[in-house]
């Protein structure tokens, strides 16, 4: 993801905050509805925030066992067995009404995003757009899961939008909010290993709240999605954690006039009257920070890529024709990337240009979200836009098929995105790689310093939740990469790439897993040289380039480059690129 800052790409300045520290419990401002005392909030306590286990006392609690042992003492009265049993009943209220708590999967970045218990399988996300872009959405959303603990209590992220009612396998449940969590109780409790379906009426508002930033991105014309990394709670129910991707499938109502197009591939359309039903599917899992649905009055250009790969691209109507030359460019794209990496990951492409302004550019799965301006400002030479385009696209692999199991891992999204970018400039446009990662090293201290080394970023500043995204985990990443083509060699260096993403299809990877990787395909242990160049407060001496010394806090400047999906330069989709993308 490369920051879109829409200044000269030689800054690096990471410019998109967003304001709530996910460092401290969150606390929604316009969550789901107040808490209803429902007859359904009869179930055993759960014993909160350390353990999804519950807590079953009214089952297996003194309460219980008494009331076994009467049944070997025929000598106390019906009246006294009356009581007991009343005792027992009012010891599973008050342990049903212990109050909902936030929890989370303890993601050192992100504490409270993710929820423990449940591992889901698919959602289906139904949208009904009322025709203004400033009006709640009206929505059901549907969550396959498995059960991976006995559970009592399941904790849903959603935190923007309000909830009329929720069921657990179609029955009635109760519900209520705490921090950014709905907290659902369901009539009997949900046994480890077994499948459930929860669903959930709301609505979904693209007005963003005091102290709330990211989710549903409101464009001249309609909608889009910007989700990373702590925002599709603010669209829909979820588990909002890229380690548990899921399969997606949407459904989007919007007045006739309206084009909507959304991850993955078209299953059909349905009009009725005035209006038009939408369907999307994916055929491959996906993060919920990778989810895009745009709703606008939108042209949908169709070419082909590589072995016949479906490319759509998605731009105003009024700006097809002159847009028409950067989109042709994508299917050679694409081939440029097979030859380095191997065949694309999923079952269509192509670049969402949204008219908005964001400050980034963002890898949403198999639809790239793309300033329009990023492609209309002359400031921007060519050869930059196309390396912000590479940018994203690389992400396709890397962050969206291999996606981070923590966010910590986020390096090895953005620095293989830095890696492609740079390499595509290099070999396309006489953008010597060299050169900028030289920059990158004058500077890697100083970034170290200030946002921590590329495997270890600093936790995001109060008010700044895509804080992550510093220049350390573009460029001084994607330098993490060029030194460890310097150690093992280009050939092994390119081995490894190709097994990563190969091995990794479709699932989460981490550090470690890299590690583990590299060692294997070099023949030789790397865990010294990465326990250096990942987690070290100081930049190892580069191999191969001895002359290199770090810059003096003075002459260290960012590299020439964009802010891609997160990037500082004019991308969105990470932080600290040259260009805009994240």
């Amino acid at each position: 993801m490369p920051l879109n800052p829409h200044v000269d790409p030689q800054a690096r300045t990471h410019h998109r905050t967003s304001p709530t520290s996910p460092a401290e419990p969150r606390t929604a401002q316009t969550g789901p509805t107040e808490p209803r005392t429902a007859q359904t909030s009869l179930g055993p306590s759960r014993t909160a925030q350390t353990s999804l286990g519950p807590s079953r006392t009214a089952q297996s609690g003194p309460a219980q066992s008494r009331i076994t042992r009467l049944r070997a003492r025929p000598r106390i009265s019906r009246h006294q067995k009356a009581a007991l049993l009343a005792s027992a009943v009012s010891v599973c209220l008050l342990a049903a009404a212990a109050p909902a708590e936030p929890l989370g999967i303890g993601d050192r970045l992100y504490p409270y995003l993710g929820n423990p218990g449940y591992d889901v399988a698919s959602y289906d996300v139904s949208l009904t757009y009322p025709g203004s872009n400033d009006k709640p959405l009206q929505a059901v959303t549907t969550i396959d899961a498995r059960t991976t603990a006995d559970l009592d209590r399941i904790n849903l992220d959603f935190a923007h939008g309000t909830v009329r009612s929720v069921d657990v396998d179609g029955r009635p449940a109760a519900f209520t909010s705490a921090g950014e969590d709905l907290v659902v109780t369901p009539e009997s409790p949900l046994a480890e290993g077994s499948w459930t379906r929860i669903t959930v009426r709301h609505t979904s508002d693209p007005v963003a709240a005091k102290n709330q930033d990211g989710g549903w991105v409101r464009t001249t014309d309609g909608l889009a999605m910007a989700n990373q990394t702590d925002a599709a709670h603010l669209v829909f129910p979820c588990n909002d954690h890229p380690s548990d991707k899921a399969m997606f499938t949407f459904h989007v109502t919007a007045p006739n006039g309206y084009t909507v197009v959304a991850n993955g591939l078209p299953a059909g359309t349905d009009r009725a009257g005035r209006t038009t039903t939408w369907t999307y599917r994916t055929r491959h899992p996906m993060a919920t920070e990778l989810a895009q649905v745009s709703i606008g009055r939108s042209a949908v250009l169709r070419r082909e890529g590589p072995e016949g790969l479906p490319v759509r691209d998605v731009v105003p109507n009024s700006d097809a024709k002159a847009l028409e030359p950067w989109l042709a460019r994508t299917p050679g794209q694409i081939a440029w990337m097979e030859s380095k990496v191997g065949t694309f990951p999923f079952e269509t492409y192509g670049l969402l240009m949204a008219q908005a302004s964001t400050g980034f550019e963002l890898e949403t799965q198999t639809l790239s979200l793309f300033e329009k301006n990023l492609f209309t400002d002359s400031a921007y030479p060519k050869w930059y836009v196309e390396s912000i385009m590479v940018h994203e696209l690389s992400h396709q692999w890397f962050g969206d098929s291999v996606s981070p199991r923590t966010w910590s891992d986020v390096w090895l999204n953005e620095g293989h995105a830095t890696w492609y970018e740079e390499l595509y400039a290099e070999e396309t446009a006489h953008r010597p790689m060299e050169e900028r990662m030289k920059a990158a090293y004058g500077s890697s201290d100083r970034w170290r310093q200030a946002g921590g080394p590329p495997a270890r970023p600093k936790p995001p500043a109060p008010g700044q939740k895509i804080g992550i995204f510093r220049p350390n985990v573009y460029d001084g990443a994607a330098l993490v990469l060029y030194a460890l083509r310097q150690e093992i060699g280009r050939p092994a260096f390119e081995r490894l790439e190709r097994v990563w993403v190969r091995e990794h299809r479709d699932a989460t990877a981490g550090t470690a897993d890299f590690v583990r990787l590299a060692s294997a395909t070099s023949g030789r242990d790397l865990t010294g040289f990465f326990k250096a160049w990942l987690y070290g407060e100081k930049t190892p001496p580069m191999p191969g380039h001895p002359d290199w010394k770090p810059l003096s806090p003075a002459k260290a400047a960012g590299p020439a480059g964009h802010v891609a999906h997160g990037h500082t330069a004019t991308h969105g989709g990470g932080a600290g690129k040259q260009g805009s993308g994240r």
